[in-house]
């Protein structure tokens, strides 16, 4: 299986940022990647956001990469709730394109994805920013002792 840990990532995007900017996946490398697959009429993708925003403070300046992944069809909705809800990292319109989403088998949202800085994956289907387990991993990617002790 292809979407197996420590294999280059599935996919890789290039899509436009709220400015238009077009950013991809190799102007990303060198960090770790969060992707975070949504859209904005997806009540449990909303619910995600407060913890994704935490986690994007907490490790502001760190080693890693918050990108939203957007497959909202109607891109001013995206537009709208991106600039008034403020929502921080890279901010990305996928739109209809499936290439991402169909290369991780992606058929419920939110879907989250974490790649290391090659591109590989760590994991296909990361927990959810909610779940403590997610800044745990980051700590332990990162270097960063929390005051949890490491269970291996």
């Amino acid at each position: 299986m292809s979407l197996r840990s420590g294999n280059p990532s599935a996919a890789s995007f290039s899509y436009p940022d709220i400015n238009g900017k077009t950013v991809s996946l190799a102007d990303l490398k060198g960090k770790y990647i969060y992707i975070d697959v949504w859209a904005t009429w997806c009540g449990p993708c909303r619910g995600e956001l407060p913890a994704l925003k935490e986690l994007e403070e907490k490790y502001a300046g760190k080693d890693i990469h918050f990108v939203s992944l957007s497959c909202d069809k109607n891109k001013k909705a995206w537009e709208n709730m991106v600039t008034k809800d403020q929502l921080k990292g890279i901010q990305l319109h996928m739109g209809t394109d499936r290439t991402f989403m169909d290369a991780y088998l992606i058929n419920g949202i939110p879907r989250f994805i974490l790649l290391d800085r090659d591109g590989k994956i760590i994991s296909a289907n990361m927990t959810r920013p909610s779940d403590p387990k997610t800044a745990e991993k980051f700590n332990e990617l990162l270097g960063l002792e929390g005051h949890h002790h490491h269970h291996h």
